[in-house]
């Protein structure tokens, strides 16, 4: 069961924000489809509903969030552009809003991103700087012979100080309210096309997605189970959540790279320890089934990050025999080469 609900969290004010998220992606962001099969339903037991955030602009849910926040932003901030830091899916979500708004945006990105994300970042008009190893092609997008993290600043510290020096307003990727806000929704409209739900597994990385999606489910079924599912490798948030304060793990090994921030943020952790039931994990090979099945037999292309509820439901992490699940598939930006890798080896 989750922790009482902290003082910090103000639930009145969170689906305040939650809903008017709603109305400012209406007609903005796709209503994306929920998908069902009933092969996945009689292999796990369980009525299961898969919201497909794969199919979102920019490929992932992250354009929910990027768009309630930037979209909020004063003229003038608009205007002196925005910054963001991200592996991939953020990334490309900013971007994407910058572009359809016709603003400036520089993103930081590390050097081992995804080159598939990277040319989708850089193809919606962002300035791109890259960091740490392989971050040589950062210098030359920025024309300066140097890489910004050579002094060994990390992406939020980076991020920060171009900000100041060049008066950008900073969109994080996942521990901002409107950002919150903005992702939750993608939840609000799988339970209103499902219905009530039993349990809802959502992928978690910095705590963006699960805190929104525990603030829908709330607001819509209160009696629903969130299930938050990390990369075995990643498991900082459900270290967290066990031990009521917030933990680390420094690069993470895993090919869910949109799982690979270190840690929650201080204001996702506290609404993820309030409305949050459970948190677990999968293992790569389990993501990578899961990436077979939605690939095979739901013809749907889905990233690693965005299988790990899926993962954990197939994988046995969780029994929800008996039961109506809701599933976020949270991001389909996988490079087509590296995928027929991984399901080649296996």
């Amino acid at each position: 069961m989750s922790a009482a609900l902290p003082a910090a969290v103000d639930l009145t004010g969170w689906t305040a924000r939650l809903l008017e998220a709603r109305a400012r992606l209406e007609g903005v962001a796709h209503r994306t489809p929920v998908a069902t099969s009933r092969t996945l339903d009689e292999r796990v037991e369980a009525r299961v509903f898969l919201k497909c955030e794969n199919l979102q602009r920019g490929g992932a849910f992250k354009f929910r969030g990027a768009w309630n926040a930037i979209s909020r932003l004063p003229e003038a901030e608009r205007r002196r552009g925005v910054i963001a830091y991200s592996s991939g899916n953020h990334a490309q979500a900013v971007a994407l809003v910058a572009r359809r708004l016709g603003i400036p945006a520089a993103i930081v990105m590390p050097g081992w991103v995804s080159p598939l994300k990277l040319a989708a970042t850089r193809g919606y008009g962002a300035e791109v700087v890259l960091y740490g190893p392989g971050s040589a092609a950062g210098a030359r997008d920025r024309g300066d012979g140097g890489a910004p993290g050579d002094a060994g600043e990390d992406r939020v510290a980076i991020a920060g100080r171009l900000a100041r020096e060049r008066g950008l307003t900073l969109i994080p990727p996942f521990d901002h309210p409107d950002v919150i806000a903005g992702q939750g929704t993608a939840a609000l409209e799988l339970i209103e096309v499902a219905g009530p739900l039993d349990a809802l597994l959502v992928p978690v990385g910095g705590g963006g997605l699960i805190s929104g999606s525990a603030l829908a489910a709330r607001h819509l079924a209160g009696g629903c189970r969130v299930i938050g599912v990390e990369p075995e490798a990643g498991d900082d948030g459900a270290r967290s959540f066990r031990s009521g304060r917030i933990e680390r793990v420094e690069n993470p090994q895993t090919i869910a790279d949109g799982a690979r921030t270190p840690a929650l943020g201080e204001i996702t952790f506290p609404v993820i320890r309030g409305l949050v039931s459970e948190m677990t994990t999968a293992s790569d090979a389990a993501l990578i089934e899961a990436m077979r099945f939605v690939w095979e037999r739901m013809k749907l292309v889905v990233e690693p990050t965005g299988v790990l509820g899926l993962a954990a439901l197939t994988g046995g992490r969780v029994d929800l025999r008996g039961k109506r699940v809701g599933v976020i598939l949270s991001g389909g930006n996988v490079d087509p080469g590296q995928a027929a890798g991984w399901l080649a080896a296996r």
